[in-house]
């Protein structure tokens, strides 16, 4: 299968190309390079041909022959979306539903799109799953949700969109992230032995390794027409709801010397369990293999294996908001986040 990868140089992509790679899938990665210069540790045996474009200049060649496309490259958190609205507007709506057009013209069969349970924000049932009313509380959220909805409208007995609905990623990923929550913690737990919570971390989150969510993906291109065409599906596992507390709990008994204490409630409001019981169900061979705990060892033994410094941790390298507002004042992007 001829498999085109957006956002492919990017925390989640870096790992899942290669997979595909390995599995005889021909892949061909898309990414703006926004973070390339981010590289922690030597994790990934395999690269890939790698188109460096923005999103929106994406053009029908760049689809031709390709059979399935899996889109992640959005602007990826929710200080991004604060940052700059309009442009998250720009880039993770109209930039995606235009691929998603684009491609269906172009005869791809199968679009796999990286949604996130983000789209619950505050999210009043007990446990939501995907037929669950969405409640998006950031412009990052609003634009899965519109994708989302045009993504739908857009299948026919030729195209067939799947999406994806992540939990909070976590894990270690050569384009590390430290701006995810289990990661943050741990790289604050072996930096400074101390987390200390602004927040009395009550909040409910999913969490979902990343090499699980490459699986997720795996499968849903490998499943029968029927069991993805059209369909929404969480990622994750049902026991991995965690309140952040219970996150920060895990990460200071697995780190060595480690204190933790915890602040008052948090102005922000976003809490939500997530039901992942649908594709446990619906999708063959989806299981996650990770949990917290998991996770967290298999961080402190690649900061151990690598020697990871306060200064590394703190590297605009593996914050977005950090590396963006970089670009910005050094006017490598300009103010509508194309390269100058």
């Amino acid at each position: 299968m001829n498999i085109l990868v957006t956002g492919s140089d990017g925390y989640l992509g870096c790992l899942l190309a290669p997979l595909l790679a390995r599995q005889g899938h021909r892949v061909i990665g898309i990414d703006t390079g926004f973070y390339k210069g981010g590289w922690l540790y030597h994790g990934v045996d395999l690269s890939i041909e790698t188109r460096h474009k923005d999103l929106r200049q994406i053009e029908p060649e760049d689809l031709k022959g390709v059979d399935a496309v899996v889109h992640m490259a959005e602007l990826s958190n929710d200080p991004l979306g604060t940052l700059a609205p309009d442009i998250t507007y720009a880039i993770n709506y109209q930039g995606s539903s235009r691929l998603a057009g684009l491609a269906k013209a172009a005869g791809v069969r199968q679009f796999i799109y990286m949604s996130s349970c983000s789209v619950y924000g505050l999210a009043a049932d007990e446990c939501v799953n995907e037929q669950s009313a969405v409640n998006p509380q950031t412009a990052y959220a609003e634009c899965k949700t519109l994708v989302e909805r045009d993504l739908l409208a857009l299948a026919t007995d030729q195209f067939s969109p799947t999406i994806m609905r992540n939990a909070t990623a976590f894990g270690a990923s050569p384009r590390m992230r430290f701006d995810l929550v289990l990661n943050n913690l741990a790289g604050l737990a072996w930096t400074a032995r101390e987390i200390v919570m602004t927040s009395d971390g009550t909040p409910w989150r999913p969490l979902v390794h990343a090499l699980d969510i490459g699986q997720a993906i795996v499968c849903a291109l490998a499943a029968q027409r029927e069991t993805v065409h059209r369909q929404i599906f969480n990622v994750g596992d049902t026991k991995q709801n965690y309140q952040v507390r219970q996150i920060a709990e895990i990460v200071s008994d697995v780190f060595p010397g480690c204190r933790l204490s915890f602040g008052s409630p948090d102005q922000d409001n976003r809490s939500y369990r997530v039901s992942f019981d649908k594709i446990s169900r619906q999708l063959p061979g989806f299981r996650c293999q990770w949990d917290a705990r998991r996770g967290a060892e298999q961080l402190l033994r690649i900061f151990q294996a690598i020697d990871m410094t306060g200064e590394t941790f703190g590297s605009r390298h593996y914050t977005r908001l950090k590396q963006l507002e970089y670009l910005l004042r050094t006017q490598q992007i300009n103010q509508d986040y194309h390269w100058s």
